[in-house]
């Protein structure tokens, strides 16, 4: 048998690109689970208009969908640059539209894609509040897949830590691994990736492998547990309450939603590696707001608010069920 502290989990040898097109086009898994995690949220938004608790017609889910996809996809964009790397697009803004190089802060997203709910709608003359609950309960699936795609691209991985922890990866994307491949000096992404493509085929890797250091895959942490688990409590909140005729005020789901993924996020971030451009000599860490991380300060907003949802919609039920607008546009 093989002492608990010698198992680790191997890298798994998937090519980021899914298919090579002509003209140097690609097509990649983020890419992939990305559109699959909004399938399933289509699914989803399309299950609660038909059942009544999304007050809209099913058939304009998809371009509900569409603007909320578009408003993750700026917001996440703009996100990331003005609260991870200002800097590095100030100097090159054209890097500003590579968004296949990777780039998108879910705080950022989330805020796109309550901008793109709260304007379609207001056009459309549909409740917000109800309408963010039922995006609350469309968003986990992506995010499992999401953080699937992170895994794969070996980006957004967790904290240094030892063989104590038996799911522990070595991630050919380290720094360390970085300087032993010789991918350091990479011009693009792909480069990078072609480069480790290599050391695999000609056994580079495994001869280095023992030299790269132990991490949390904290990728997997964070679809397991903002996705997966997440997702779970909403769905089981959603179904008890509507097998009870317990009528929930507008913005409760949304609100655990908020609530729940700010904690979680915020737990998570002790095992994910510190964002290198906030580290200096004196704060190893990445720390911008006292002890807390980047991912930290913004979850504060999340869990504020989601207090405030939460807690109205507990005062709703003592005191009977809203009034059918009460609140709710």
């Amino acid at each position: 048998m093989v002492p608990l502290g010698l198992i680790e989990i191997p890298f798994p040898r998937i090519d980021p690109v899914a298919l090579e097109l002509p003209g140097g086009l690609a097509i990649r898994w983020y890419g992939i689970t990305f559109m699959l995690g909004f399938f399933a949220g289509y699914l989803l938004m399309r299950k609660m208009a038909r059942d009544g608790f999304v007050p809209m017609d099913p058939d304009s889910v998809g371009d509900l969908l569409f603007m909320f996809i578009l408003g993750v996809i700026l917001g996440g964009r703009l996100g990331y640059i003005l609260f991870y790397d200002f800097a590095t697009f100030a100097a090159n803004p054209a890097r500003i539209i590579r968004i296949w190089e990777g780039g998108l802060a879910f705080h950022g997203g989330l805020l796109g894609a309550l901008t793109a709910g709260w304007w379609f709608s207001r056009k459309h003359k549909l409740p917000f509040l109800r309408v963010g609950d039922g995006l609350a309960l469309a968003v986990p699936p992506a995010i499992v897949t999401v953080r699937t795609a992170n895994f794969i691209n070996g980006e957004l991985y967790g904290r240094v830590t030892t063989d104590a922890v038996p799911w522990a990866v070595r991630f050919p994307t380290d720094p360390v691994a970085a300087q032993l491949l010789g991918t350091t000096g990479a011009g693009s992404m792909r480069e990078r990736e072609l480069l480790i493509e290599q050391a695999y085929r000609t056994g580079l890797w495994d001869q280095v492998r023992a030299q790269v250091p132990l991490r949390h895959p904290s990728q997997l942490y964070e679809g397991l547990a903002e996705g997966l688990l997440l997702g779970l409590v909403l769905w089981g909140l959603y179904a008890w309450t509507r097998k009870r005729g317990i009528r929930l005020a507008p913005g409760t789901l949304g609100g655990v939603f908020m609530l729940g993924y700010g904690l979680i996020r915020s737990f998570l971030e002790l095992f994910r590696q510190p964002d290198a451009q906030f580290t200096d000599a004196g704060d190893p860490i990445g720390t911008v707001l006292g002890p807390l991380t980047m991912g930290q300060t913004l979850s504060l907003g999340m869990i504020a608010v989601g207090i405030f949802f939460v807690v109205r919609g507990l005062r709703a039920l003592r005191h009977g069920p809203p009034p059918a607008d009460a609140v709710s546009r």
